[in-house]
């Protein structure tokens, strides 16, 4: 396991295979693949490079930052894929940066202050994609504004160019909510709107992944497909719609086991007790590593010679405890692999099943691993 005790596995292959049958399920439109967040913790460059590879035509950012680095991946592999930057930048950023950013760097516009800043940059007049609130409410020109935002367009003159129009989703990823469809309806009225004001777009997009998989109408000229790139669905009620393959594990090892006695606690707060002798292990990785300190409460399980562990008590900053399976708990020992997301055995645990339990969601999960754990392609 290298020198690390605590591995991010990541399987370029599966991002690959992933944005191939997503593009097939887009039809005709351009794929984006969004790989912001360090590629959902997967690894920018990693996974901007198999996402290209497997037909991705477009990537997404959500920093300056990250798109000069991808720009650069993108570049390094002879892909000419537009890097489009999904935030609208701030001022002093885009003042410092805009020069160093390559011609496929394409900016979001999301105000009037922010079409002149970028008007007002320094070097080649940029791309730029407007983007639409249609009740995400967030980011984005309401429909009351539009007039102003195509007057500043239109003010920009050669400084600007206006390649594409756009909308997110709030609640794609549950099929069922008719909120979708009227944001929908929204983005067509704002569309509209911007075309009698005389500005209009080549690139109109609004599919997220679960807009991608479950609104064909959403599909448009191009869909950004974020999660699902990396093997997860966008929820749990959009599982199966696309056969995806999960490109990360998360492992660690065994680093102690021992016997805790009835009436004997485990770790900080004393919070979870043994009520018979139980062999317990210990785990080399804590929350530094983007392990939730209440996971034992949650129910979070581990895998451990292919079987469910819970862990119990507090996670620690570097280490966590679990409970073995009655079926290892007399052959588990130091340097055995611990799998806290990915498979070992027969049996698996996602990154959807790590997020149910803790309330939360698969993004969060993926991208809160942090820094700490090395990266490795596998």
């Amino acid at each position: 396991m290298s020198l690390s005790v605590r591995l991010a596995r990541v399987r370029p292959a599966a991002i690959e295979a992933n944005v191939r049958r997503l593009a097939e399920r887009a039809g005709g439109a351009a794929l984006c693949a969004v790989v912001k967040a360090d590629g959902y913790g997967h690894g920018a460059v990693t996974a901007a490079r198999a996402a290209l590879a497997g037909g991705a035509s477009w990537l997404a950012v959500a920093t300056i930052r990250e798109a000069l680095e991808v720009a650069e991946t993108a570049e390094s592999v002879g892909s000419d894929a537009p890097v489009l930057i999904l935030a609208e930048a701030d001022p002093g950023l885009v003042a410092r940066a805009s020069g160093r950013c390559s011609s496929r760097v394409r900016f979001t516009v999301a105000s009037v202050a922010g079409i002149r800043t970028l008007a007002a940059a320094p070097g080649p007049a940029p791309a730029v994609h407007l983007k639409v609130d249609t009740g995400m409410h967030r980011m984005g020109a309401l429909p009351g504004e539009l007039g102003a935002m195509a007057e500043a367009l239109r003010e920009a003159g050669f400084r600007l160019r206006l390649e594409g129009v756009w909308t997110h989703f709030a609640v794609a990823d549950e099929p069922d909510d008719p909120f979708t469809a009227e944001q929908l309806r929204r983005f067509d009225a704002a569309i509209a709107q911007l075309g009698a004001s005389g500005v209009s777009a080549d690139v109109v997009h609004a599919a997220n992944s679960a807009g991608l998989l479950a609104h064909p109408d959403a599909r448009r000229d191009m869909v950004r497909a974020g999660i699902s790139i990396y093997g997860v669905p966008p929820s749990p009620a959009l599982e199966g719609i696309v056969e995806l393959e999960p490109a990360l594990d998360l492992v660690s090892r065994v680093t102690a086991v021992r016997t805790v006695v009835p009436g004997e606690s485990v770790s900080y707060g004393r919070h979870w007790w043994a009520d018979e002798p139980t062999r317990v292990a210990t785990v080399a990785i804590g929350y530094a590593d983007g392990i939730r300190r209440d996971s034992g409460s949650a129910g979070v399980e581990v895998l451990i010679r292919g079987h469910r562990c819970p862990i119990v008590g507090t996670v620690t900053m570097d280490q966590l405890m679990v409970a073995l399976a009655p079926a290892v708990a007399d052959e588990a020992s130091a340097g055995d692999e611990a799998v806290l997301i990915g498979r070992q055995g027969a049996d698996e645990i996602t990154a959807t099943e790590v997020a149910q339990r803790l309330g939360t969601i698969a993004y969060e999960v993926l991208t809160s691993i942090s820094s700490r754990v090395p990266r490795v392609v596998a």
